[in-house]
C-alpha cells in the first residue's frame, strides 16, 4: 500500500482518514499542518509533525500527500497548500469513493476527493483539487475546473463549466449549458439558468414562517 501523509486536522482531516484507511489502497502514515497551529504531537493516533519539517521526516520519494482542507476563501487556502506540497516534491492523491458511480472515460486530476454517491457521466472532466461532497450529479460533457468546492446534491446537468475557485452549495442546480465564472458562490438551494459573473453571489429565496401553528395544519 502506498503511504500518503494527510494534510490537516479538522474535521475534513478526520473524514479523510477514516476513507483513506477503509475505501482505498492508501495507508495514512501521519499528519501535518503549519508549526504555528499545532497543538499535540498526534492526530487520529498518528504523528502530527509540523510541514515545515515534512520533508526530512517523511520525504516525498517514500511518501505522497493528500491536502485535506475546506472551501474556506473560495478554496484559495487549500489551493495555496495544494500549491506548497507540489513545490516541495509531493505527489498528491484522491480518493474516489467505491460507491461512486465514476462513468466518464476522462481520468479526474490529483487532490480530488470524491465522496459516495456521486453520479459522474460520460465525456465530464475534472480538473485538480476538487471536493465532491455526497450525492451529486455530474451531466454529461461537463467540466470542473480545479480548486472548485461542490456540495451535497447539486445537480450539474450536462454541456455546463465551473470555471475555478467556486462553491456550490447544498441542492443548488445547474441548467444545462451553464457557466460558473471563476469564484462564484453558489447559496444552498440556488437555481441558475443563466450565466453567472466572476466572484458573484447567488441565493435562493428564504424561506419564510407562516402564523399558524403546526398542529393547526392538515396533513
Amino acid at each position: 500500500m502506498a503511504k500518503i501523509i494527510i494534510f490537516g486536522t479538522g474535521d475534513i482531516a478526520q473524514i479523510a482518514n477514516y476513507y483513506f484507511e477503509n475505501d482505498s489502497e492508501y495507508e495514512v502514515i501521519a499528519f501535518t499542518v503549519d508549526r504555528d497551529y499545532i497543538n499535540s504531537n498526534s492526530f487520529e493516533g498518528k504523528p502530527l509533525v509540523a510541514f515545515e519539517d515534512i520533508e526530512t521526516l517523511y520525504p516525498s520519494s517514500n511518501y505522497k500527500m493528500f491536502i485535506a482542507l475546506s472551501y474556506s476563501k473560495m478554496n484559495k487556502i487549500r489551493e495555496a497548500k495544494y500549491n506548497e506540497a507540489k513545490l516541495k516534491g509531493y505527489e498528491l492523491v484522491s480518493y474516489v469513493s467505491s460507491k461512486c458511480s465514476y462513468v466518464s472515460q476522462y481520468a479526474h486530476g490529483d487532490n480530488c476527493f470524491i465522496f459516495e454517491d456521486n453520479t459522474i457521466q460520460p465525456f465530464v472532466k475534472i480538473g485538480n483539487n476538487v471536493t465532491l461532497w455526497s450525492g451529486n450529479h455530474i451531466g454529461h460533457h461537463s467540466q470542473i475546473d480545479d480548486h472548485n468546492f461542490v456540495s451535497s446534491h447539486v445537480v450539474i446537468s450536462g454541456h455546463c463549466r465551473i470555471k475555478s475557485n467556486c462553491f456550490l452549495g447544498v441542492n443548488a442546480t445547474l441548467a444545462h449549458k451553464i457557466t460558473l465564472e471563476k469564484e462564484t458562490l453558489l447559496g444552498a438551494g440556488a437555481i441558475i439558468s443563466k450565466n453567472t459573473i466572476e466572484k458573484g453571489v447567488y441565493v435562493a429565496p428564504r424561506t419564510v414562517k407562516i402564523e399558524k401553528n403546526s398542529d393547526q395544519i392538515k396533513l
